[in-house]
């Protein structure tokens, strides 16, 4: 009698496992069916106002109203982007927190600082990019380099003589990536800002300025700076009628800032398939592919294996880059 009792108290328990296990697949189910029930947290790791900070409003803004349910902004600056981004890789993987990353926090910071506190990788679930952001070479009118390959010759002709203005760790690494793959001896000038380069280059102070299509669209536009070429594999929307450095003859080149969407590593698949489809939906639409180019954003739909793969040979490259220009570690 003893035993039969033990196993029918051992059945009960065992049952009663087997309904909590059911009820807790049931209500994780309704959840995932039900994403997002309540309020996104999108962090961004830079300043309010500065451009990555507007791109993420907006995109946000848009992601919110396709969902039918808020993303909220919190901005988490400093670092170089790194305190923002330790944050979310130490946030829940539930899909309730995500981040919108940049070349700098997803590539270059492995490089930059020798204790970063995260693993843009193993940290990390690549949700969906935003688009690229890429960079310009101009100069003054009056001179009489026009585009890549005249700029090549006069470099290669003058080596050290002539000197390019950069502003940020992107324009260093675009400019270290020109001379690499175009064999153009220049040398960068550092500048604390893109306000200073441009004063600088206008002035004739410096030869020649590498920056982003969206810094100096306003001076290209008005004939104070002449482009020579953009750092994106292809021409970019956001300058018509320039060829790219690659479409030029420096096979290969390509360097461009870019902004992704990130979850902490571990989001359910089902909410990360729910964000990527409605974060593609949206970059789709014309007025939204408008809207960023007006923020100097070129547009990429990536997602899944492919930009994961993007963003893996993203951080090599970042990586080359830095250590051949002798940058180290802070």
């Amino acid at each position: 009698m003893k035993n039969l009792n033990q196993w029918s108290v051992s059945a009960a328990r065992l049952w009663m496992l087997v309904a909590s296990i059911g009820t807790s697949f049931c209500i994780s189910a309704a959840q995932a069916q039900n994403y997002p029930n309540r309020p996104i947290k999108m962090i961004i790791p830079y300043a309010a106002g500065q451009g990555t900070d507007l791109v993420g409003r907006y995109v946000a803004d848009e992601l919110s109203r396709a969902l039918k349910q808020a993303v909220v902004i919190d901005n988490r600056p400093g670092a170089g982007g790194n305190i923002g981004t330790q944050l979310t890789a130490k946030s829940a993987p539930d899909g309730y927190t995500l981040m919108i990353g940049t070349n700098a926090t997803h590539a270059a910071n492995a490089f930059l600082f020798s204790q970063p506190g995260f693993d843009a990788q193993a940290d990390f679930e690549p949700i969906a990019m935003v688009g690229i952001l890429p960079l310009v070479y101009v100069t003054l009118p009056s001179n009489p380099v026009n585009n890549i390959q005249d700029l090549l010759a006069a470099a290669r002709s003058k080596p050290d003589a002539l000197n390019t203005a950069v502003s940020t760790t992107t324009c260093r690494m675009a400019h270290e990536l020109f001379k690499m793959r175009g064999g153009a001896v220049m040398m960068p000038i550092d500048f604390k800002g893109s306000a200073q380069s441009i004063t600088a280059v206008l002035g004739g102070h410096v030869d020649y300025m590498v920056d982003t299509i969206a810094s100096l669209q306003s001076q290209v536009g008005s004939g104070q700076l002449k482009a020579l070429g953009v750092t994106s594999l292809a021409s970019s929307r956001l300058l018509p009628g320039v060829k790219s450095i690659a479409e030029q003859g420096v096979s290969g080149y390509e360097l461009v800032g870019w902004t992704v969407i990130f979850a902490p590593k571990g989001i359910p698949a089902e909410a990360a398939q729910t964000l990527a489809s409605n974060i593609n939906k949206t970059l789709e639409r014309a007025d939204v592919q408008a809207k960023l180019l007006q923020m100097g954003v070129d547009s990429q739909l990536k997602s899944g294996a492919e930009l994961k793969s993007f963003i893996a040979s993203e951080k090599e490259k970042w990586g080359k880059l830095i250590g051949a220009a002798g940058l180290k570690p802070a």
